[in-house]
């Protein structure tokens, strides 16, 4: 979900600029398919994250929590790298509205979605993200044309969906708003790679900056909200506190730096996977440990999701990308 290369396709817990890596200099000390487990984990456990956050604080106050403690573990990163905030003023008007696109709108709307509907159906709603993107490029972004392949992705996609919400029984036992909720998150997701990669894309600032700078104004933007919405909590209960805590921090903070150095690693193919484990591991730690019914309908929905994603997700070959051109250049000139 860029324009020079292919991003992960639908993060949960922190959505960030879908720019070029830049270049990895020697060679981490984790081996990257551990690193890759864990980023699938922490992206996987963040819905059920959100559904503890939410028995003890607002949305907007989880949504605020979450963002402070990410937005803290970017910063850290970025002292230590020596990066250097940006310094255009429209650099930083494209950052507010990439914030509230990626982070403050979709974070605010999952964290009131899962006040009404369970932690697996929020994971799976997330996991729509490739479908609306694939829509919208089409759309806004003209160097990114549908094949047929895509297309039929698109289709299986959303008859995953329906699947999943059971339509065929009307959506009986359905909360409609909460899932709607849940659905437009996923959607705001789209929308905001689809303006980065209009904005930001050549703008000279490292991916770590623009990200920590996203945050960092997301945060802004919900302290100003939250107050007019929400009193301030009595108590801190415990593990409300914790998995706030959590849900930044790791989440929003380090499943950021995990995601860029697999891209940056093995590349965005292989790093964008990460997105077809995450509804897997949210369902299983939704009914493991949370006690979250579960019907046949879901898992076979979200099995016909991933594969109509992986579909929307997949490019032509080189050969194939070749002759297309010559032949919309061919056009061209006979127009001429």
């Amino acid at each position: 979900m860029s324009a020079p290369c292919q991003q992960p396709a639908a993060p949960p817990a922190t959505s960030v600029p879908p720019l070029p890596p830049t270049p990895v200099t020697r060679r981490p000390a984790v081996d990257w398919r551990i690193r890759f487990a864990a980023l699938s984990l922490i992206w996987g456990f963040s819905f059920l994250l959100i559904k503890v956050g939410t028995q003890g604080f607002a949305p907007f106050q989880v949504t605020l929590g979450r963002l402070l403690a990410g937005t803290a573990v970017l910063a850290v990163a970025m002292a230590m790298r020596r990066e250097r905030l940006p310094r255009s003023a429209r650099t930083w008007g494209h950052i507010t509205v990439a914030a509230f696109f990626l982070n403050a709108l979709p974070f605010s709307l999952f964290s009131y979605a899962e006040l009404t509907i369970p932690s697996t159906l929020a994971g799976i709603c997330n996991a729509t993200s490739p479908l609306w993107g694939m829509a919208l490029s089409v759309v806004a972004l003209s160097e990114d044309r549908p094949t047929r392949r895509r297309v039929a992705g698109l289709g299986v996609g959303f008859l995953g969906v329906l699947t999943v919400l059971g339509a065929w029984q009307g959506f009986s036992g359905l909360d409609l708003p909460g899932t709607g909720m849940a659905l437009l998150a996923s959607f705001s997701y789209a929308v905001g790679w689809i303006y980065v990669r209009r904005t930001l894309a050549g703008t000279g600032s490292s991916t770590l900056t623009l990200t920590g700078s996203q945050l960092f104004i997301g945060t802004l933007q919900l302290a100003v909200v939250t107050p007019v919405f929400t009193s301030a909590p009595d108590t801190f209960p415990l593990l409300p506190t914790l998995s706030v805590l959590a849900l930044g921090a790791l989440g929003t903070g380090l499943a950021v730096l995990l995601q860029y150095g697999l891209v940056q690693e093995v590349g965005p193919t292989t790093g964008q996977m990460v997105t077809y484990f995450i509804p897997v591991i949210a369902t299983a730690a939704g009914v493991a440990l949370l006690g979250e019914q579960l019907t046949w309908n879901t898992p076979v929905g979200a099995v016909i999701v991933l594969a109509g994603a992986a579909l929307t997700q997949s490019r032509p070959s080189t050969a194939a990308a070749r002759t297309r051109t010559a032949g919309d250049r061919t056009k061209r000139l006979s127009r001429t």
